[in-house]
């Protein structure tokens, strides 16, 4: 895909960001003093007064932010995923998820792909902190394009939300013109019928991947972009455990309470069906080029393409 264009999931979301403050004079942005990083900058460099860099205080920034929230703005809170979802937990469940106040969490450089910075930053464990939270929606867009539309439908939606975003640059699929997005919805990017891949984040296009080597072993596979993860696009995956019979998960996050657990529990109860997860095992990650490190813990194009065709097989 080296001709395809390739921009960082968290640079659509401060477009986005920007692109909302110019329409809704309610949209105030919260950083942790990593603006750059996230990409809030972008918003600040628009509306000085509505951007507020609280610091190297997570937990305070949430606390900020839900204030915020409950004189009736739409508070935006940023910072690593590390530190929003793992360093902040607290603040987000009491302050935000159980007063159902409308805060929207911008994590950015989520997952192993963070790379060099190791595994203090490496957040694996989000999706499953921020699930498990009631009335929490968790999401993680393909491309810059998908995080855009995203950010947009998280302002139009009431109640708590958790987006995560990427570092690295992947590529851009979708049309701007033209994609549409919503909550709870999962997209089919290639029909299949012999195993369902489902995947979010950056393994999306990793997965898009793996359909085209399946296919050239002669093995039909569904490749979905299952963005939310909560609340989850149930009838698509019953549709896809009924109509290709397995079902392969693929996420930049533990196998430990992520998008792979959330469609075993629903199969579990709905329609029993083999489903196979990749994601990174039972692990902490560790300092590496962020392109060796997905290599390493199975999350590429390749990897998926083998556990499916195995799966396939048996």
């Amino acid at each position: 895909m080296a001709d395809v264009k390739k921009i960082a999931t968290r640079t659509g979301y401060g477009e986005a960001l920007r692109e909302l403050g110019e329409l809704h004079e309610d949209v105030v942005v919260f950083d942790a003093d990593l603006a750059g990083s996230t990409q809030t900058g972008v918003f600040g460099k628009a509306f000085p007064g509505r951007h507020f860099n609280c610091g190297i205080a997570e937990a305070n920034m949430m606390a900020a932010a839900a204030g915020a929230a409950s004189m009736g703005m739409v508070a935006f809170a940023s910072s690593f995923a590390m530190f929003a979802a793992g360093r902040a937990y607290e603040q987000v469940r009491n302050s935000i998820g159980y007063t159902g106040l409308n805060v929207k969490i911008g994590a950015s450089h989520g997952g192993i792909s963070v790379g060099e910075d190791g595994a203090s930053h490496q957040c694996l464990e989000d999706f499953a902190l921020m699930r498990s939270i009631p009335g929490m929606v968790v999401m993680s867009p393909a491309d810059t394009v998908e995080a855009k539309a995203m950010v947009k439908a998280a302002y139009e939606h009431q109640g708590p939300v958790y987006m995560r975003f990427g570092r690295s640059p992947v590529p851009v699929f979708h049309d701007e013109a033209s994609f549409r997005f919503e909550i709870g919805r999962g997209e089919v990017m290639r029909e299949g019928t012999d195993v369902a891949i489902l995947a979010n984040g950056l393994l999306v296009a990793e997965a898009v991947e793996a359909g085209k080597l399946l296919a050239d072993r002669g093995i039909s596979a569904r490749i979905v972009n299952m963005a939310t993860i909560k609340p989850l696009d149930g009838e698509l995956v019953l549709r896809a455990a009924a109509e290709c019979g397995k079902i392969v998960t693929c996420e930049e996050h533990s196998v430990v309470g992520g998008l792979g657990e959330a469609v075993c529990a629903l199969l579990s109860e709905k329609r029993p069906t083999p489903v196979r997860r990749v994601g990174t095992p039972d692990v902490f990650g560790h300092s590496g080029p962020a392109a060796a490190l997905l290599e390493e813990f199975g999350l590429c194009a390749a990897n998926i393409a083998r556990v499916a065709e195995e799966f396939v097989k048996e």
